[in-house]
């Protein structure tokens, strides 16, 4: 099995997700699976993988967590991005949005 890190595994599924609906007026949990590795590769393509357990400890290591209150979105260079801080107003609505 390829090494990916968690890192990348979250970045892929991020950019899964987000390719849906970058500006959706309601926001709708992922449906990440505990036994699945999403990728995200040099040419910007996403796939998904069905992992194992028996190389688990060689995944984790390098792998890093994704900190809480990180948005993951796409740049008009269609480049992948993750943003760790403020992305929603007081009132709980998304600071980035079309209205």
């Amino acid at each position: 099995m390829a090494r990916f890190s968690i890192r990348t595994v979250l970045t892929a599924a991020a950019f899964a997700a987000l390719t849906t609906s970058a500006f959706a007026q309601a926001a709708t949990p992922w449906e990440l699976k505990s036994d699945m590795g999403y990728a995200y590769d040099k040419e910007g393509k996403t796939f998904s993988y069905k992992m194992g357990t028996n190389n688990a400890g060689t995944l984790l290591k390098g792998a890093k967590k994704v900190p809480k209150g990180t948005l993951f979105f796409i740049g008009q260079n269609g480049q992948l991005y993750m943003r760790t801080g403020p992305y929603l107003e007081g009132d709980g609505k998304f600071m980035f949005g079309s209205n």
